[in-house]
């Protein structure tokens, strides 16, 4: 909070006792209650609302480099970074990824079963599909609450022709067998969608054959709360390797890269960077530009380090390995994690 320096403070009543123990340890101008949160001296939001006339003034427009969100992002190690991203920039990129990646049509229900409160619920329940005029669906509550067909069954009874959902969601709903999404019809779905983590194929093939039907192409998206939007990413025209991002995103140049920055051979680990610019790419860390040209851009001059380690094969697809902070050398070989959780996933008792 200190660090981000608010002038507004918004607070839910889940999170009142939170801002009572923090109280004398910030300093902003206004403090609004949301949804009936009892806090002393507090604006009422819908009091505030109400109170709002039609005629006053609205918002004046905003330069594209005006700052839009701040979100706080540490990757495995360090101080959480704030990352700034800008109305522009972030518009274009957050409405160009979905409407390509996902083939956003007028009469799609899409759902991206994510939270809201992280990057991929700001880029992707709320601006992207706003920007495209899609139908987004929301849920608030768990995928095995009351039972383990909860998601299938929304997707039958509302007829959601897009879902995108993290490999970990994937990789806990198979536990429960197919029977589960065999109870429902889920033949309204056109459209997967992986996010978050890089999917094994063996949850790919799940995710492809039990809930696709396989019929259904899986956009495996590569990207991060820095990068704003998409980046290694499939079309739904594009060949699928089961557990691959396949390709950079049309404008994004991506490679993998030795220690000196040079290109590595096809199959060979190395250091993921972007090569070019892209709109909705992070600005800066909030008031630390050291910082920023330090953690993203020093390390290989003219290309942006993403801190993940990846390979390309011999078709040029992206296969990811994690953060490059968590790979473990042994006898001259780099292991990440997607390699030993792949590892275990094909342990039968697992």
């Amino acid at each position: 909070m200190n660090d981000l320096e608010p002038k507004v403070l918004i607070c839910e009543p889940e999170f009142t006792a939170i801002l009572d123990e923090m109280r004398d340890e910030i300093d902003v101008e206004h403090i609004v209650s949301l949804r009936g949160a009892e806090i002393e001296d507090a604006l009422i939001y819908e009091d505030q609302v109400a109170a709002a006339s039609s005629s006053e003034p609205r918002q004046p427009k905003m330069d594209g480099e005006t700052p839009y969100a701040i979100l706080y992002t540490s990757g495995t190690t360090g101080k959480p970074k704030a990352i700034m991203h800008t109305h522009g920039g972030y518009m274009v990129g957050t409405y160009t990824t979905l409407k390509y990646v996902f083939d956003i049509h007028e009469q799609d229900r899409y759902w991206c079963a994510a939270d809201p409160g992280w990057i991929t619920g700001h880029s992707y329940i709320v601006y992207g599909p706003l920007l495209n005029g899609a139908t987004s669906f929301m849920y608030e509550g768990a995928p095995t609450h009351p039972y383990p067909n909860r998601w299938w069954q929304m997707i039958e009874k509302y007829g959601i022709n897009i879902l995108y959902t993290a490999p970990t969601a994937i990789r806990g709903l198979m536990k429960f067998g197919e029977a589960w999404p065999n109870r429902h019809k889920l033949s309204s779905l056109r459209l997967l969608g992986s996010v978050g983590e890089p999917i094994n194929p063996e949850a790919w093939k799940w995710y492809h054959k039990v809930i696709g039907y396989e019929k259904c192409p899986i956009m495996d998206t590569w990207w991060q709360t820095e990068t704003g939007g998409f980046m290694i990413t499939p079309l739904p025209c594009t060949p699928l390797k089961p557990g691959s991002g396949t390709k950079p995103f049309p404008g994004i140049i991506a490679d993998v890269v030795n220690e000196e920055g040079k290109s590595v051979k096809p199959n060979e680990e190395g250091y993921l960077v972007i090569k070019t610019p892209w709109p909705s790419m992070l600005r800066t860390i909030w008031n630390d530009d050291e910082r920023y040209v330090n953690q993203y851009w020093n390390r290989f001059p003219g290309m942006y380090m993403t801190g993940d380690s990846a390979r390309k094969d011999e078709d040029g697809y992206f296969w990811f390995h994690g953060r490059t902070d968590d790979v473990i050398t042994s006898a001259g070989y780099r292991i990440g994690p997607a390699e030993i959780e792949d590892c275990l996933m094909k342990h039968p008792a697992v």
